[in-house]
């Protein structure tokens, strides 16, 4: 931060040059202020703060609001949050300016949220669907797998005609290019863009950050008519950087010493999410945002605040995850707010039931753990509970397609996981998902009974058919 005097004219969002002898440092203004003569003050960022800057500096104020070039050439690259390319994949020289802040879209040009974003994980698709042009939230403790669903989120969209973003906020340099070796080996250079603002960098920069994943998967949107997707890991450490910003800004603080306006913050970086109207190409722009909860608390300041600014969320819970359940979706807490309408139509058919299967399995379980004698009854409702979680139990970096996943609930639904021991589930996933899908299309009945035969089990009643 620096305060810079002598200025007559100057506007918040503003970029201007400190130039100090050979080198020329940039920032931003953020707030105007006058002196007890009526003398303008700017308050302002540094974007680079390593750069030694000292009184007596010539400063010149560009007319224009922050921005960055965009282009085709993002695709498979690599860029900080000021849009410098660190890692370029593409030579394609289309480029665009790009204001970082720009408004979010009317709601005259969105239409409501009606097509589905495959996941490709059997449970978000089937009970918690998300659709785009959707803001879902993905919240939970640390270590839970809240990257690795994000990382699921991106790998799937090799079957669909969508652009991501993975917009590494705060987070070890080590981690994010662990994560990007890991899309690299997966096939997914072709359609994504990497924005870098690791723990090492400055508060300015992972708080531009965000905005800055916004303005590309806007380009997307609006110029290339699109569906992008931004995985925002993780808002919890954007909130911190705008905290530090706002106290050398020597603003009062407010609740945990966020600033009162850190809801604003958020909001106007969420809503520019949207499925824009087919007059305007149709394109969208899908947000996951991530939260760090601890020790489970959602009714923390900053979980409160983007809970209800998104349109759902996803609470991995830690207790499943240590029990081996994963992804370790809670369903009692994970909700959409988009619902069914957002979710295929095949889908529905197959996948309606499961969500209220599993919520009453979770309350059974925790009453039948203080009764010593079970009936019958009480004792199938838990095998068949304890049945789905080992089905929808799935490998991090391999998701399913939709027709994998329409036609394994299908087989399900006709009573197979009855015949299976829980020890045998898994495996009888992965045989049913181990041959190319047009096989078992032609030859359903077939297929089933030549899984069931590897597990030395009968084969299926003829009338089986998916």
């Amino acid at each position: 931060m620096c305060s810079i005097n002598g200025l007559i004219l100057a506007f918040v969002g503003q970029v201007y040059d400190i130039r100090l002898m050979a080198s020329t440092s940039s920032g931003l203004v953020v707030n105007l202020t006058r002196d007890t003569t009526n003398n303008l003050i700017v308050s302002s960022l540094l974007f680079n703060p390593t750069d030694r800057i000292s009184v007596g500096g010539l400063v010149t104020g560009r007319p224009s609001l922050a921005s960055l070039v965009l282009g085709d050439f993002l695709l498979g690259g690599m860029l900080d949050p000021l849009g410098n390319v660190l890692l370029q994949s593409s030579t394609v020289s289309s480029e665009y300016a790009w204001l970082i802040e720009s408004p979010s879209i009317g709601l005259i040009d969105r239409q409501s949220v009606f097509e589905p974003l495959q996941s490709g994980l059997l449970s978000i698709d089937a009970m918690v669907p998300v659709g785009r042009g959707q803001r879902e939230l993905i919240l939970g403790d640390r270590y839970t797998g809240k990257t690795s669903i994000g990382v699921d989120f991106i790998l799937n969209q090799r079957y669909e005609k969508s652009v991501c973003v993975y917009a590494a906020i705060g987070q070890k340099a080590s981690s994010i290019l662990e994560v990007f070796l890991s899309l690299i080996a997966r096939g997914a250079l072709d359609y994504i863009v990497i924005l870098v603002a690791s723990s090492s960098v400055s508060s300015v920069s992972q708080y531009l950050s965000g905005y800055t994943g916004c303005a590309i998967c806007d380009f997307f949107m609006l110029v290339r008519q699109l569906g992008s997707l931004l995985f925002l890991d993780d808002l919890s450490k954007h909130a911190v950087a705008y905290r530090e910003i706002y106290l050398l800004l020597r603003r009062p603080p407010g609740r945990e010493a966020y600033p009162g306006e850190i809801f604003f913050v958020h909001s106007r970086l969420l809503e520019r999410s949207a499925l824009l109207s087919s007059s305007l190409g149709g394109g969208s722009s899908t947000a996951l945002p991530v939260i760090e909860t601890l020790g489970g608390d959602v009714s923390a300041y900053i979980t409160t605040n983007v809970i209800s600014i998104t349109d759902g969320q996803l609470f991995l819970s830690v207790d499943l995850f240590l029990s081996g359940i994963r992804p370790a979706i809670d369903v009692g807490l994970s909700v959409t707010r988009v619902g069914s309408a957002a979710q295929w139509d095949g889908m529905k058919l197959v996948g309606g039931s499961y969500k209220l299967q599993l919520a009453q399995y979770a309350e059974l379980q925790s009453f039948s753990q203080f009764s010593g004698d079970l009936g019958s009854d009480t004792k199938a409702r838990l095998l068949s509970g304890a049945s789905l979680v080992e089905l929808f139990k799935q490998v991090n970096g391999s998701p399913l397609s939709l027709s994998y996943q329409l036609s394994l609930l299908s087989v399900v639904s006709q009573g197979i996981l009855e015949r299976l021991s829980l020890d045998r589930i898994t495996l009888f996933v992965s045989y049913f998902t181990s041959v190319p899908s047009w096989v078992f299309c032609c030859l359903p009945t077939f297929y089933l009974g030549l899984s069931l035969t590897r597990l030395n089990l009968p084969s299926a009643p003829s009338s089986s058919s998916t």
